[in-house]
């Protein structure tokens, strides 16, 4: 087995049904002795800022099997708006807009949403990661939703840990930009679907990127060109997992069978990540 004294793990953005996946994911290779958990940094997008939370508390992502349901005194959260997000993807998908200004233009989509109760947003983010203390080895992704530039946030920040992963995972049209100070963010995804190149310095980096499906691997290519890990390894949704997802990355609906999909596919990449992922003696 090679060692790796330096290990970083990287969770990409994904929706619903990507955060049951990878949640499922981690909780099959633990099985197999694989705990992903043991990474030196965990950078997390969106729904890769709720699974990295769990684990790099230290907490149980099989707990994730299910959606944690709020105290009943918590209002749900809003319904996903299709005029929103047909007018983000349409911004997103014009190539002839850069990225600076496609973020820029998808941030003032995001700021004409009501503004939904931060706290009540906050309080069902706490109930779904389990925890309220921030990791040391944890980097959480936002973009500023005025100027457009990513925000990287870490435990050296005053923001509580789930209000910044509510910022992460504020998908213009799902849910309203959060507060931070005297900013509102939007979804770190609107920068990248992973920002593996804030693992800049790993020995071995492994990336887990639940929209690989959707999106071409360019953007993900040239971040791991500028982290320059000795070894990287990528873990994307197999075909059974997709089937999985179904047709809409926020149905709740799909959150178990994604959740088993990933659990089941970690037999596989399992056997990928036991050379380079030591196991607990």
């Amino acid at each position: 087995m090679e060692q790796f004294p330096n290990r970083a793990l990287v969770l990409g953005a994904g929706g619903v049904v990507g955060t049951a996946w990878m949640a499922g994911l981690a909780a099959g290779l633990r099985e197999h002795g694989i705990d992903l958990a043991a990474a030196d940094l965990i950078v997390g997008t969106s729904a890769g800022a709720i699974v990295g939370a769990v684990l790099a508390s230290e907490r149980d992502p099989g707990e994730l099997a299910e959606p944690r349901q709020p105290p009943p005194s918590t209002p749900q959260p809003p319904a996903p708006d299709p005029r929103t997000l047909g007018r983000v993807f349409a911004v997103l998908g014009d190539s002839e807009t850069t990225p600076e200004l496609k973020r820029r233009r998808v941030g003032e989509i995001a700021l004409e949403m009501s503004a939904e109760d931060d706290a009540e947003h906050a309080e069902r983010m706490r109930t779904l990661i389990g925890t309220a203390q921030w990791p040391d080895r944890l980097r959480v992704v936002a973009v500023d939703a005025r100027w457009g530039q990513r925000r990287v946030f870490d435990r050296r920040d005053a923001a509580p840990l789930a209000d910044v992963v509510v910022a992460s995972r504020a998908m213009p049209g799902v849910y309203p930009p959060m507060t931070i100070g005297d900013s509102r963010y939007m979804d770190g995804g609107m920068h990248s679907a992973t920002n593996a190149d804030l693992a800049a310095g790993a020995e071995l980096l492994v990336t887990i990127h639940p929209l690989a499906h959707l999106f071409p691997d360019t953007d993900l290519a040239a971040e791991l060109q500028s982290a320059r890990p000795a070894e990287s390894l990528l873990i994307t949704p197999d075909e059974r997992s997709v089937d999985a997802f179904g047709a809409d990355l926020h149905d709740r609906a799909h959150w178990i069978p994604s959740f088993r999909a990933g659990f089941a596919q970690a037999d596989t990449e399992a056997a990928r990540l036991q050379r380079i992922w030591p196991t607990p003696k």
